[in-house]
């Protein structure tokens, strides 16, 4: 029996992906194993923003190699983001010589084509595109089971901050048509989901490459329309490109939610400008200010990075300072970690480890205290909540996530998966909120 199994480094975008890769595999007469153990083809879809997800792939490999000398017909394949790097192709194939297929992001959707010359052949097979050759439509897609699903609405990235590989790796802005993502919504609809999360490295950017008035805001409001779809949702937003259009588009709608993902990743102006972020730290706080005065429920999360070149005791202080101003909801801290091939790389001024690790936590500290703040004054309040299911660490509760994405554990009887219920919050802790049904 022709079985697969596919395992995911990275972002959102990634296990998107993997549901379009599966999805051609299904479409090709492959069913999905219980177990990489059990499966004729095992593929690795690889990230490389961080050093740390490219070394777990290297480990895998290598623990791969064992299960290819006992089962010598067994395919392994190696996609995504990594191969994409210069060089990438040849280490792996100097490494790990048991890996059968390697190919990148811009010609995935030639992989049953690539299996089949792998198959005939038995031939290690490398195929990888140096830059994208458009949109492909119409791909089979193997979503998970549950009450959301993930719609690609942006491919690449044209903003090339200094320190970040993804416009190497993924390539220039495609959006896709409206059109099309109208009609995938509303196929997701009459499947059953309740929610959309529309991707893109950054979809505020979106149509600024199909000319005439095609944009996000737009486009948001083309999807509002769309019967049985209940929330949208939306990941990675740019602060330089979050204008007052969209701000107003959301602020009026019923279904895109009041979650504002906004990655500052520093709160120094001058480290903003080495990073090629577009905006200062003025700019950031305005948005904010503004943003909350439109939609003053929103939650508001961000990234920040610390530790990048040439970052000393004042540009940190600065981002401590302005995380205690825009007091976010939560955010996702992160060391700043070489990328070969990013300008950043090269750059005088490289942070030490030690000093690394020690503004990371004190970062992470202030956020904590601000995240459990900004949760205790969530109790008390009545919330909707889109019930996912049961939870996995509490049992006999089931959990959902408010408008601003928040996760709430309650009480409830019945089958109310894909149900959107009215909470009230009764406790409040770092990771979830508690509450009780108060209306079905």
């Amino acid at each position: 029996m022709k079985s697969y199994h596919i395992i995911t480094f990275g972002c959102q975008m990634n296990e998107h992906d993997s549901e379009v890769l599966a999805g051609m595999l299904e479409a090709v007469g492959y069913t999905p194993a219980d177990s990489a153990d059990a499966a004729s083809v095992i593929l690795l879809n690889t990230c490389c923003v961080r050093e740390t997800a490219e070394n777990k792939v290297f480990s895998l490999l290598g623990r791969l190699r064992r299960q290819k000398l006992e089962n010598p017909d067994l395919i392994i394949g190696v996609c995504g983001c990594m191969p994409q790097q210069e060089n990438m192709a040849a280490r792996i194939a100097q490494l790990f010589s048991h890996v059968d297929m390697v190919f990148g992001t811009h010609n995935a959707h030639q992989l049953p084509e690539l299996l089949n010359r792998v198959s005939e052949s038995r031939k290690t097979v490398q195929e990888i595109w140096t830059g994208s050759r458009g949109v492909y439509e119409g791909h089979p897609v193997k979503r998970k089971e549950g009450v959301r699903a993930w719609v690609t609405i942006t491919y690449g990235c044209n903003n090339f901050c200094t320190y970040c590989i993804v416009p190497f790796v993924r390539g220039r802005e495609r959006s896709r048509n409206k059109e099309d993502i109208i009609s995938e919504v509303a196929g997701l609809a009459g499947e059953g989901y309740k929610e959309i999360v529309l991707l893109g490295q950054n979809v505020n950017s979106y149509g600024k490459d199909l000319g005439g008035n095609q944009d996000f805001a737009s486009l948001l409001q083309c999807l509002e329309g769309v019967n049985g779809i209940e929330r949208i949702r939306y990941m990675t937003s740019h602060p330089r490109d979050f204008n007052e259009k969209l701000i107003k588009t959301i602020a009026g709608s019923k279904k895109v939610c009041e979650h504002f993902h906004l990655p500052v990743q520093a709160g120094s102006s001058r480290i903003l400008k080495i990073m090629n972020r577009g905006y200062t730290r003025e700019n950031y706080l305005g948005l904010i200010e503004k943003i909350r005065t439109f939609v003053p429920q929103a939650n508001i999360t961000t990234d920040i990075m610390v530790g990048f070149p040439g970052e000393d005791e004042d540009d940190f202080s600065d981002t401590m300072d302005l995380v205690r101003q825009a007091r976010f909801d939560s955010a996702y801290t992160f060391i700043y970690n070489t990328r070969p091939g990013t300008p950043a790389a090269e750059m005088e001024g490289q942070v030490p480890e030690e000093v690394k690790k020690d503004r990371i936590q004190a970062l992470i500290k202030l956020q904590n205290k601000i995240s459990l703040e900004k949760n205790m004054e969530e109790v008390g309040r009545r919330q909707e909540v889109l019930v996912e299911g049961e939870s996995r660490k509490e049992a006999g509760l089931l959990l959902g996530r408010n408008r601003g994405n928040k996760i709430v554990m309650f009480a409830g009887g019945g089958d109310l998966r894909g149900e959107i219920v009215k909470v009230r919050i009764t406790g409040a802790q770092l990771a979830h909120l508690s509450g009780e049904i108060v209306e079905t």
